[in-house]
């Protein structure tokens, strides 16, 4: 199985700055200690062009973030400051999850960005550390491809998936299935074509309820050729920008969830970490490293291994 990184292509945050840009090179660590016994194939991705970008996102937004001519106040909304290894960096976290669904898609079934999620991003703005979305991007390369007519994109991240339900509006072949806390970012939720709102102190049994008579749903709305999963780790218990309380096994059945009904119904897949912010990165790491041996476990059922 394909795994794309991009942690070399570092993103520069001033001290103390609350995003755990740590948690990526650490995770590539970890995957690359796993890899063997995985069968997982360690690849760089190529940077999401212009034109790639502009499937997604207005063109003049893209231009202004490339060339720094950005509005401060998008990049006050980002929660970055502007730099050419920010847009870079930003570019080939989408490259990531292109690819992983260009893979998925081929014949591999399922392949895995070691960043991406980046789904506050909209269609001429970013917002909530999400520069380009790489969800988006990827399911209208693929489409433009000739690779699939339909993406379902399934985020379980903490936060409600507000860039991607924008790009997506309007649009039957982008299904966007979101499944988030109710009282947290972002303030104003644009709907996605499913969103399940969840309580405060959300915990594995009523979160694994939720999801197995809602993906289901999405599933048959969507009518899709692939799917997208934002395998957020910030519904872990104690995360500092979540409010639901998932044990790291909740975590581990949800993926499993996910990665099972992907196979009944025959869905190629494309993974990506999204969010996470743990007080310990190693919680972190721990969650998405969990997610990488999942996705492993599900490409070796469907060579037959």
């Amino acid at each position: 199985m394909n795994a794309y990184y991009c942690h070399h292509f570092v993103l520069p945050l001033p001290d103390g700055h609350s995003f755990p840009m740590a948690k990526y090179a650490r995770l590539h660590e970890r995957v690359v200690g796993l890899a063997p016994g995985l069968g997982v194939v360690l690849r760089e991705p190529p940077p999401a062009t212009d034109e790639d970008l502009g499937r997604a996102h207005d063109p003049g937004y893209v231009r202004a973030m490339a060339d720094g001519t950005v509005d401060p106040a998008v990049m006050r909304r980002v929660g970055f400051p502007w730099s050419e290894a920010m847009v870079e960096r930003s570019r080939r976290s989408s490259g990531g999850t292109m690819m992983a669904l260009r893979d998925a898609l081929a014949g591999e079934g399922i392949a895995v960005n070691l960043a991406g999620g980046t789904h506050h991003a909209g269609p001429a703005r970013g917002g909530g550390y999400c520069v380009f979305n790489d969800a988006a991007v990827a399911a209208r390369y693929v489409q433009a491809q000739g690779l699939a007519a339909r993406v379902l994109v399934v985020d379980l991240d903490v936060h409600q998936g507000d860039g991607t339900a924008m790009i997506a509006a309007g649009d039957e072949t982008l299904f966007t299935f979101s499944m988030h806390s109710a009282r947290n970012y972002p303030a104003v939720k644009p709907a996605s074509d499913l969103d399940v709102a969840l309580p405060d102190g959300t915990g594995d049994d009523a979160y694994l309820d939720a999801l197995a008579a809602h993906l289901p749903q999405a599933i048959d709305r969507a009518r899709a050729d692939a799917v997208v999963y934002l395998a957020g780790a910030d519904p872990f218990v104690g995360d500092r920008l979540g409010h639901l309380a998932l044990s790291k096994a909740g975590l581990a059945e949800r993926d499993r969830q996910v990665l099972a009904a992907c196979r009944r119904h025959g869905l190629p897949l494309a993974v990506c970490m999204a969010g996470g912010y743990a007080p310990d990165v190693d919680d972190i790491v721990d969650i998405h490293a969990a997610t990488v041996k999942s996705a492993a476990q599900h490409h070796r059922t469907l060579a037959g291994l």
